[in-house]
């Protein structure tokens, strides 16, 4: 499918791929295509980033924050495609977001087991879920490494890794 797109990650702790799902989450995707390349931010928003949340048994959070944990400017949150029949299993790549289900803007998550819960349910706010929009196909080992590293409190957060894992670049293939 000549329309298939992948992002490849460079992060402090290796490499990792994903395939986007553009067909099933097409604002997401674009959302992420255009912070991952620049094109909506004037420069590629992801890079020099860092995963600021990593819970072992849960995800792997980043995307929002810089190395000094400060937050980075976005713009307008994106309509929440969460109904889109894909699930929050194992490997699979999420919108972030506030208890607003259309507030998701920049932050993403890598779920590291089946989370169900997280799944869209229905219309009403706490049922609403979590968007999927792709799904890790190469490097998932590099998501376990950085699943692994030691986490403590910093900035008034927890679950942030001691030593930062950067994600040095997102690139589209």
């Amino acid at each position: 499918m000549a329309n298939e797109i992948y992002a490849a990650f460079d992060t402090s702790e290796g490499k990792f791929k994903l395939k986007l799902y553009a067909d099933k989450a097409p604002r997401t995707v674009e959302n992420f295509v255009g912070l991952a390349d620049g094109s909506k931010t004037g420069k590629p928003f992801y890079d020099g980033t860092v995963f600021h949340r990593v819970i072992p048994d849960f995800m792997i959070q980043g995307g929002g924050h810089d190395v000094s944990l400060a937050k980075k400017p976005t713009r307008a949150p994106i309509k929440n495609e969460s109904k889109n029949g894909l699930k929050n299993l194992k490997g699979t790549i999420a919108m972030a977001r506030t208890n607003d289900p259309n507030s998701a803007t920049a932050q993403f998550f890598i779920n590291l087991k089946d989370n169900v819960f997280l799944d869209y349910k229905g219309d009403a706010g706490s049922e609403v879920g979590y968007c999927v929009f792709g799904k890790v196909t190469a490097g998932m080992d590099v998501v376990d490494k950085i699943k692994s590293v030691p986490t403590g409190m910093k900035n008034g957060m927890g679950d942030v890794p001691v030593q930062n894992v950067v994600i040095e670049s997102v690139r589209l293939k």
